[in-house]
């Protein structure tokens, strides 16, 4: 089988079709709203917009001409200038264990030096074991507690990076 993959940047266009993925996503792994993960996020349906500020960026992946994932990077809200957060990061099952995720989190980094960034912070959960040990292999080390505003307030998983 042909697998047509494509990394690209977002486009407004892609924000009903991200915000599909990561609601599907988070259904699946029981990461409800009303426990503050993304999808109470009041800009998920405006990803586009959002990454389009300074410093930040947001990455979807195509697969067969369908949004199947994405992930990105931004300043990390209510915290010192040199640190940014490693966002939404969501791939439905179909893409899971191509290193896609991987490959994202790389890119993510990289822009984050590019742009001044010597920090790289991320929330998750627990249930998400696969992505705690993807972030382990990158680099990332456990911390104590949550840091800056994101008000995801159930990510009781907080990890850091040096860039």
């Amino acid at each position: 089988m042909t697998t047509q993959l494509n990394v690209r940047p977002i486009t407004e266009a892609d924000n009903p079709h991200i915000a599909r993925v990561i609601r599907i996503v988070s259904a699946e792994f029981g990461l409800t709203a009303d426990k503050g993960y993304t999808v109470s996020d009041p800009n998920l349906d405006h990803l586009f917009e959002l990454y389009s500020q300074p410093d930040s960026a947001y990455w979807v992946i195509e697969w067969e001409g369908k949004i199947v994932g994405g992930g990105g990077v931004a300043p990390l809200s209510c915290s010192e200038a040199d640190i940014c957060e490693l966002q939404k990061m969501y791939f439905l099952p179909a893409v899971r264990g191509m290193g896609l995720a991987r490959e994202l989190a790389m890119q993510a980094m990289d822009f984050a030096r590019e742009h001044g960034f010597k920090r790289c912070y991320l929330e998750t959960t627990a249930t998400l074991t696969r992505a705690i040990r993807l972030y382990e292999h990158l680099g990332f080390e456990h911390i104590d507690g949550p840091m800056g505003c994101t008000g995801h307030v159930d990510c009781e998983v907080t990890m850091l990076k040096r860039l």
